[in-house]
């Protein structure tokens, strides 16, 4: 259903979300799932770290310092601390951030290592490594489903369109519709495919294959004349290759660029595991030599490369990007707002694959029923209910 290209697996994580939709889950599914979560994130985390180094240590040729962060808040301030160079804008950009920064969604949670280099005394920011956040996973996949199915029902509306122009002998660009006609057709067309699911039958394809390829992102600041050097370094390194270009402009103005990366598993594998792979595989039953030895097998036996995302920009456009004309957090909200679908079926579909990448930080062993059924209708309530009762949080009725 959707190939996320920044993981080990992802064939088998596909094929669990496309049977998880026709609630075909399998009591296995438990254990795959948390080993897939869980093993690639630990994987990514290694490789990113391997290949951001690598990337900004060739860029500068000169000692950098790297620090973790949590929230985003700790990101735009190390944008503003140490200022490369200064014109009116960003002037204007920093004094409206520091006079209110509380406005600029300093609390937004953020899995990211930043890299700095030494400047004037102080440390200048050039550049992040970031692993999106599984939430946002979970949204980004379900949206992308979402619009896939939305042109398949949008499709089946326009057959019945065209049916009848047909039946009434008149061109189809020439047929009049009602706009509670073409809302009853939509609905109609909804629920044929609400019965494909239910009922199992395969859904349409409606377009290419669905990918995400962007888990695994690094941000890297160059100014443009001095841009061509990351290009010119990708070109060299014999681990890697550019596979997409997109240059964005206008509101937005930067270079994204999708790399296939082929990581040195090797390497990776020997590194120490912190406590906290530790603790969750203990969790499901797993000893410390055992869980290594998972994660071994993961990788040596899941795909010789991935795809990650880098995006290239001046200084400039990097605060436009955080605290300017087209934040980061802006648009996420825009792209909630504009989503063309919202039904109940679309709802359905965010809530499946959020609780399918949130269940593996429950201590929960066993699946059991999957919570949600695509062709039912449920409230938001009740997946509120859900996610406290996978992790044990008291629910409505906890004074009874």
């Amino acid at each position: 259903m959707i190939t996320i290209n920044s993981y080990l697996h992802r064939e088998v994580l596909s094929d669990i979300i496309r049977r998880w939709m026709y609630n075909e889950s399998l009591p296995a599914d438990a254990d795959l799932i948390t080993r897939l979560v869980h093993c690639n994130h630990i994987y990514v985390s290694r490789y990113l770290e391997s290949f951001s180094e690598l990337i900004f240590h060739e860029l500068h040729q000169e000692k950098l310092f790297c620090r973790s962060v949590q929230v985003k808040g700790e990101l735009k301030d190390a944008l503003v601390s140490q200022v490369p160079y200064r014109n009116d804008r960003i002037d204007e950009l920093i004094h409206d951030y520091q006079l209110n920064p509380g406005r600029f969604y300093r609390e937004t949670p953020f899995h990211g290592t930043l890299c700095f280099r030494c400047r004037n005394g102080g440390e200048e920011y050039c550049g992040a490594s970031r692993i999106k956040r599984v939430r946002r996973l979970a949204e980004k996949s379900a949206r992308r489903i979402i619009d896939r199915i939305f042109v398949t029902i949008k499709r089946h509306a326009d057959m019945m369109a065209d049916e009848r122009a047909r039946l009434l002998g008149v061109p189809r660009e020439r047929l009049v519709t009602a706009p509670e006609d073409m809302t009853e057709e939509f609905l109609l067309a909804e629920k044929r495919l609400l019965d494909d699911l239910h009922k199992k039958r395969p859904i349409a394809d409606a377009g290419e294959k669905l990918v995400i390829n962007d888990v695994a992102g690094v941000k890297v600041i160059l100014e443009t004349s001095q841009q061509h050097r990351l290009m010119e370094l990708l070109d060299r390194l014999p681990n890697c290759e550019i596979v997409e270009e997109e240059k964005h402009s206008g509101q937005y103005n930067a270079t994204n660029l999708i790399v296939r990366y082929r990581p040195p598993r090797e390497e990776i594998i020997a590194w120490p595991f912190g406590q906290g792979f530790l603790n969750v595989m203990q969790k499901r039953g797993h000893s410390p030599y055992e869980a290594r030895q998972a994660f071994v097998e993961f990788v040596r036996s899941g795909e010789e490369d991935v795809l990650l995302e880098i995006i290239l920009s001046d200084y400039q456009e990097m605060l436009e990007s955080e605290i300017g004309r087209c934040m980061h957090e802006d648009r996420i909200i825009e792209q909630r707002l504009c989503q063309q679908y919202r039904g109940p079926l679309a709802q359905n579909i965010q809530y499946l694959l959020e609780y399918l990448f949130v269940f593996p930080t429950s201590d929960r062993r066993e699946l059991g029923e999957l919570p949600i059924r695509l062709w039912n209708r449920y409230l938001p309530d009740y997946f509120d209910e859900v996610l406290k009762q996978l992790f044990h949080l008291p629910t409505g009725n906890f004074l009874d």
